[in-house]
């Protein structure tokens, strides 16, 4: 497991579970005996606008804001939002994106397969659509936890997140975000990038 520190960006937008996703992976990195500083850009969430989340991890972090160029991992639950927060990622950095376009409100000439598509020649892009078949569209979030984690990306494993989600998440709920955070490892497995 690596030691040192690791940043990692979340962006989606408004109901996705950015936050949630981000207390997630902040109480499995405590469990992990590490220290977390993070913060989150809500802006006009509830209208469907951008949400990012900032979490860092290791020792003695002062700063919860990730510099651009410095996200060790970049989890978008957008393809356009991945394209707003591509600079946060570092070169040889995990950039984890869900395929499936949220369209704003106000559309205008906004193209989410495009942005996906554009996505694929540097970043590993999972199908929102399975995971929403296999696992329901309030799962996406821990999907690509799960995604990230099969690729090593976090210095803790499945069992500290497994422990993070039970701690957060109502019991009702847990089963279904267990199983999503397998489902979205097994969607990585083979892929490049």
């Amino acid at each position: 497991m690596k030691t040192k520190e690791t940043n990692c960006l979340i962006a989606g937008v408004g109901g996705q579970g950015t936050v949630l996703a981000a207390r997630v992976l902040g109480a499995a990195a405590m469990a992990a005996g590490l220290d977390v500083r993070g913060s989150e850009t809500i802006g006009m969430a509830q209208r469907g606008g951008s949400v990012t989340s900032h979490v860092r991890m290791g020792k003695d972090i002062a700063s919860p804001l990730i510099p651009q160029g410095r996200a060790d991992v970049v989890l978008a639950l957008e393809p356009g939002e991945a394209l707003r927060t591509i600079d946060f990622l570092k070169t040889g950095g995990t950039f984890i994106v869900c395929d499936r376009p949220i369209v704003p409100a106000v559309k205008g000439d906004y193209d989410g397969a495009a942005a996906a598509r554009l996505l694929k020649t540097c970043a590993c892009v999972v199908s929102g659509e399975d995971i929403i078949d296999n696992c329901g569209a309030r799962s996406v979030n821990i999907a690509l936890i799960g995604a990230a984690a099969a690729r090593g990306a976090f210095p803790f494993g499945f069992d500290e997140i497994e422990t993070a989600l039970s701690e957060r998440l109502n019991a009702k709920f847990l089963a279904i975000n267990i199983a999503a955070l397998h489902y979205g490892a097994s969607l990585i497995k083979g892929k490049q990038l």
